[in-house]
């Protein structure tokens, strides 16, 4: 058992946002699922409690709390995508069913909580020693909204480009 493991704040949707969850990613899956042993301010006994699932190695816990607190942008989720159909497949997967994309590959999912999809060649580029193509880059990623590796890579080297994709 991880020594720390984030504990999510759902309104009765624990169980449903876990099995959305541990299909994105590989070493996916719901560990365990606890029901509440005696009636609660959050619903009945026998009701879903706790849900302890896994996504790409990491351990969470989705807790059926009731109302009184939802998700906002001060936590998310970084994934970071080896290449374009990886980006795209979560962007879709995140945004359907009422997600919703915002910019700079941020996309809030159906359950509220806030994730950056981000390939793995926008940090290279942040980075690079040649503070030009970094700043190239950085100002074609606040223009997009799902990032565009190929369209990030022409602004860096300086070529012209469409402004990304949006939402």
């Amino acid at each position: 058992m991880a020594k720390i493991t984030p504990c999510l704040w759902f309104d009765g949707k624990a169980e449903e946002a876990a099995a959305f969850y541990v299909t994105l990613l590989p070493d996916s899956h719901v560990d365990k699922i606890t029901r509440s042993p005696a009636d609660s301010p959050s619903g009945p006994a026998g009701m879903v409690l706790t849900v302890d699932f896994t996504v790409a190695g990491q351990p969470f816990q989705g807790l059926n709390g009731g109302p009184d607190f939802t998700f906002n942008e001060a936590i998310s989720f970084v994934i970071v995508c080896e290449d374009q159909a990886e980006v795209d497949r979560l962007w879709d997967t995140l945004s359907a069913d009422g997600g919703e994309p915002g910019p700079c590959g941020w996309i809030k999912d159906r359950f509220g909580m806030s994730w950056q999809i981000a390939p793995r060649q926008l940090n290279e580029l942040l980075d690079d020693p040649d503070r030009e193509r970094a700043r190239r880059a950085m100002e074609a990623m606040l223009k997009m909204g799902k990032i565009e590796i190929d369209e990030l890579q022409r602004a860096a080297d300086g070529e012209a480009t469409a402004g990304g994709s949006g939402a």
